[in-house]
């Protein structure tokens, strides 16, 4: 495996600001994380451009002072095998956690894990709400965790009912104080505040917005619904995708319903007042960090779980492996190293963050990480990079993202490519032109050259089943 070459100049800017790492001879003191993880977000975020009705003010000013991604992505699109994958630093093609219904714990041993690596190097590790993927998963070693259990949530007397079928949308008559996420967040603060030798490492698990795209009454109605328009798409948007492709986005589940239904409007509108509701969330915990006397040492690092489809190629959901249900929101603030409000455009998948953290913080690069350090481009956006973003959805299923282009190789064979710089729609699948061999050809040069067989329990097929604890099966996930 080859690392990006990182110019001399860069090291030596690298070797003398990171926090954490020896400077002149000295050593510094440890930088404090805060790891702040977000469940089902796709790129609907202000600074991202993707949507205007949005309204993300904070996670805009995150941006604004540290570094954004525009071209992130998950190594899977559903929430156990993303998570175990960004935790542990290993491909699902590596560890053979393909689908949520999966353990992961047979393919991934518990010191292998992110806030293990931290626990083991003198961390104070704190953990809250959803990281993992189980309700009761916590993976790895921590000093403490905070479940955010909250009482509980009453729809608001104006919602007609929970949705369309298993797409679930309605306001709540609750308070925001009384929403599980809200704890989460409080408990969190009060970690910050604590007093200690050692630096912290919190890792912040907001659920929303996960469906059910419920949130207090005031998030909708900051979003009138004869305002809301809908995501871009063309009825025919499936009619060149292969066989494959077509049963990931499932047209005649979900999206026959939400068009039977004619509500597709709230179902947008929902989803808009659910992120503007996580919106809030991050803004109290960067307001107590910015008053804070440890937020000028203190790393950010946030990321999304996976993208969400809320009717582009008549699909729902994630579990598929195009623009929506992939593309995440990924942010870096890191103290002396990253520069103020700027983007970086090349695309990176998640398998880079546990590398990342660790040399951020000063620490030992653990032999099993499989993704690359991206400090060089943290520090210059424009800097060379030549890794493309991988995402795999069941065993055979992947998604390369290189340049401008998208490449899609299901288990059958069948394959899809897009050219970002003429159709960042996806509409208009290439893989079938002629001209285009060489292309595909050094795309799928990028593809996993061996893939693990699956773990128990999820039969690698792309399917979205629930996980709790140890990956035993539970509901359906939505």
């Amino acid at each position: 495996m080859s690392f990006p070459k990182v110019p001399a100049l860069i090291l030596l800017l690298l070797a003398a600001a990171l926090p954490g790492t020896a400077a002149e001879g000295k050593e510094k003191k440890k930088p404090n994380v805060l790891f702040i993880a977000i469940d089902d977000l796709n790129h609907w975020v202000g600074h991202l451009g993707r949507n205007p009705q949005t309204k993300t003010p904070n996670l805009d000013r995150l941006a604004a002072a540290g570094l954004s991604f525009t071209s992130a992505y998950c190594t899977a699109p559903a929430c156990n095998p993303s998570r175990a994958s960004l935790m542990s630093g290993m491909r699902p093609s590596t560890t053979g956690c393909y689908v949520n219904a999966q353990n992961w714990r047979p393919g991934i041993r518990e010191d292998q894990l992110l806030n293990s690596h931290f626990f083991q190097n003198g961390y104070r590790v704190y953990g809250a709400g959803k990281i993992y993927h189980g309700a009761g998963d916590r993976g790895g070693e921590w000093t403490e965790y905070f479940d955010g259990k909250g009482g509980k949530l009453t729809p608001h007397p104006s919602a007609p009912d929970k949705g369309v079928g298993g797409i679930e949308f309605y306001p709540l008559a609750n308070t925001n104080e009384e929403m599980p996420d809200h704890a989460v967040v409080d408990w969190c603060i009060e970690r910050m505040k604590e007093e200690g030798d050692q630096p912290f490492f919190i890792a912040c698990g907001l659920v929303k917005p996960h469906m059910p795209f419920s949130v207090p009454k005031e998030w909708f109605d900051l979003f009138p619904l004869e305002s809301i328009e809908l995501p871009p798409h063309r009825e025919d948007d499936l009619d060149d995708v292969p066989p494959a492709g077509v049963k990931m986005a499932g047209p005649q589940g979900d999206h026959a319903k939400i068009l039977e239904s004619g509500r597709w409007k709230e179902a947008v509108q929902a989803y808009l007042a659910t992120i503007a509701y996580c919106d809030y969330e991050i803004g109290r915990l960067l307001d107590a960090l910015e008053s804070s006397p440890k937020k000028d040492d203190t790393i950010i690092c946030l990321w999304s779980d996976h993208g969400w489809s809320l009717g582009e190629k008549s699909h729902w959901r994630k579990f598929a492996l195009w623009e929506e249900p992939t593309r995440t929101v990924h942010i870096w603030k890191v103290p002396g190293i990253t520069p103020v409000g700027k983007t970086c455009d090349w695309p990176v998948d998640y398998l880079n963050v546990f590398p990342t953290l660790a040399s951020a913080a000063g620490l030992s690069r653990p032999e099993h990480l499989e993704g690359f350090d991206m400090s060089p481009i943290l520090a210059d956006p424009a800097a060379d990079w030549d890794q493309p973003a991988m995402t795999t959805h069941g065993r055979g299923n992947h998604s390369i993202r290189f340049g401008d282009w998208r490449y899609i190789r299901y288990s059958d064979g069948s394959e899809e490519l897009y050219d970002h710089a003429s159709d960042p729609l996806e509409y208009a699948n290439l893989a079938g032109d002629p001209k285009l061999v060489e292309t595909k050809k050094d795309l799928a040069s990028y593809l996993p050259k061996e893939e693990a067989k699956d773990l128990p329990g999820g039969g690698g097929k792309g399917k979205g089943k629930g996980g709790g604890k140890g990956g035993k099966k539970g509901k359906r996930e939505k």
